[in-house]
């Protein structure tokens, strides 16, 4: 099982680095209007955003459906190019052609996903990520580093200070996206398990009574905003 797109510190395939942002606009993308009734916590359910991809991505983009990964500020979308056609001499020129095709792809495609991007942004209220991978080689193009608040005992902040001391990390904020990493790379199996099981409940919480119509005075996700978005990261 592949691991939910990180960046390329901790899976070797893939290159890109974060972006800066905060929830709900900043520096990082584009602030949300999240329309009114809606309190400014709350985001869309996202539950149907792979078939929505799946219905707007042109075609010939990808080969089958692409991987989509969503939480509450982001939504990443991966898609596997179509196999290089052109014998190569070694490895080393396949994994050149590689990373070649993966950037012609982004430079060719680039308005497109913009304009894509902008129209999911408003239906769903999160950041939009694009990314690609060929044979061995993948990149995400940008990424949404989010803040994320949390307090620790004095035994968990041994821990990470254990990683600062120990030079694997330079601060506690580093090392706790180390030992986030950790888990994601050694308990994929039963993280998959989990996200799994939470989208079943999802699908019945939605299915429950109250929740056809959608809630009252919600915005429609239809179409883009009247007013002009600001510059959306391919």
């Amino acid at each position: 099982m592949r691991p939910p797109f990180a960046n390329g510190e901790d899976n070797p395939g893939f290159r890109g680095g974060p972006r800066r942002g905060h929830r709900g606009g900043g520096p990082g993308g584009p602030k949300f209007d999240r329309g009114p009734g809606r309190p400014a916590n709350e985001v869309p359910d996202a539950g149907d955003a792979a078939g929505w991809f799946s219905g707007r991505l042109p075609e010939g983009w990808f080969v089958g459906a692409p991987s989509v990964v969503v939480d509450r500020e982001e939504i990443t979308i991966i898609g596997e190019l179509p196999a290089l056609t052109e014998a190569q001499l070694d490895a080393a020129a396949t994994a050149a052609a590689e990373v070649g095709r993966i950037a012609r792809f982004r430079e060719d495609t680039r308005e497109a996903r913009i304009d894509i991007a902008r129209q999911a942004e408003h239906r769903y209220r999160r950041h939009i990520t694009w990314g690609a991978r060929l044979g061995d080689s993948g990149q995400v193009f940008t990424q949404l580093a989010a803040p994320v608040m949390t307090r620790l005992l004095q035994s968990e902040r041994q821990v990470l200070d254990t990683l600062i001391d120990a030079g694997v990390a330079r601060s506690r904020s580093e090392a706790l996206v180390w030992a986030v990493r950790l888990v994601g790379q050694n308990e994929q199996e039963w993280l998959g398990q989990l996200r799994e099981a939470m989208e079943q409940v999802s699908k019945l919480r939605n299915a429950g009574p109250g929740f056809a119509g959608g809630p009252a005075g919600s915005a429609d996700p239809s179409g883009p905003a009247d007013s002009a978005a600001e510059p959306t990261a391919e």
